[in-house]
């Protein structure tokens, strides 16, 4: 690795590796290959995207010494396995949500990290977004007084068909890694401690997997937490964040740049930060920075504390996958 450019490869095709191959716009980064299971699509992605390499297989591209960054954008249960393999080979890992199937796994990931002296991330855009990066110093001069509540939703309706991993076990489907990474995410981001209660319930599909669920949390500093989750039904993904002396609504939080303010008042604030389109790119960004610089990892944490979350909230709903 140089200390000027970082050349990342993606792994995976599909339909994020593309968005993320679209919006992928760095300072001191470029992405510089790809591998498939397929060397043909491999080849179509990188003519696509003006890729300099297109590998035959993974562990082609982790034999290349010029890849520095690996980008792992495969379905959750393939997660693991890609990440040791590449953690183990001295790359960087920047990993799709959900970034493992559970807490274990990203302890070992993170150990492993942290012996070979390489950076893992979780591609959570939240951590990201200019909005989230510059909005507790505006609400610090807003002085709304201590947080009471944070209320999330995410509904969004997806077909059962078990071809799509949605509802597919097998693949780790369900509503809880595919968006409800997404609610669990901003709720972490704004309190102020780990959850120390937790209490939920959930209807499991027949194909096993959650498609719907209720998450409630409480933390030493008795902030609470309410997230509704559904894979069968349109909710807005809108986030709400009461403090005190006014409420924060922020509309599609995962890539949002607009957060609205009501006092207790009904005075009314906007705070706007960046381009929601550009979520991707703010993230290839950050990480290659973080990377260059040599700066301590200020997100793993998160990754950490919302996958055991979910370890507790699975655990109340009996789901557990064979592969865990």
């Amino acid at each position: 690795m140089t200390n000027q450019t970082l050349n990342w490869a993606i792994v995976g095709t599909g339909t994020i590796a593309k968005e993320f191959a679209g919006q992928f716009s760095a300072t001191n980064a470029r992405l510089y290959g790809v591998s498939s299971r397929r060397e043909e699509t491999a080849q179509a992605f990188a003519q696509e995207f003006k890729l300099e390499k297109a590998y035959s297989s993974f562990e082609n591209l982790l034999a290349d010494p010029a890849v520095d960054v690996v980008y792992i954008a495969t379905p959750h249960n393939t997660h693991y396995d890609y990440m040791m393999a590449a953690l183990e080979a001295g790359k960087h890992v920047v990993c799709e949500k959900v970034i493992t199937i559970n807490k274990k796994q990203l302890d070992a990931a993170y150990q492993l990290a942290k012996e070979k002296q390489v950076y893992l991330f979780e591609a959570m855009t939240i951590h990201y977004m200019p909005l989230y990066q510059n909005l507790f110093d505006w609400l610090a001069k807003e002085k709304l007084g201590p947080l009471k509540m944070v209320q999330v939703n995410f509904g969004s309706y997806k077909d059962t068909d078990p071809s799509y991993y949605y509802f597919n076990k097998e693949l780790a489907g369900g509503a809880l890694f595919d968006i409800g990474v997404y609610a669990l995410h901003f709720t972490r981001w704004f309190l102020s401690s780990q959850p120390t209660e937790i209490q939920s319930m959930a209807h499991l599909h027949q194909s096993g997997v959650d498609e719907s669920s209720v998450i409630m949390l409480k933390n030493k500093e008795n902030e609470l937490a309410n997230i509704s989750l559904t894979f069968r039904a349109k909710l807005p993904k809108q986030g709400i964040v009461a403090y005190e002396e006014g409420y924060v609504t922020i509309t599609d939080y995962p890539r949002s740049n607009r957060a609205v303010l009501t006092r207790n008042t009904g005075e009314v604030s906007v705070f706007e930060q960046g381009k929601s389109e550009e979520g991707l790119a703010y993230e290839a960004e950050a990480i290659s920075k973080l990377i260059i610089s040599k700066e301590g990892n200020p997100y793993i944490d998160y990754s950490l504390d919302v996958l055991a979350i979910m370890d507790e909230v699975r655990s109340q709903w009996g789901l557990e996958y064979d592969f865990e």
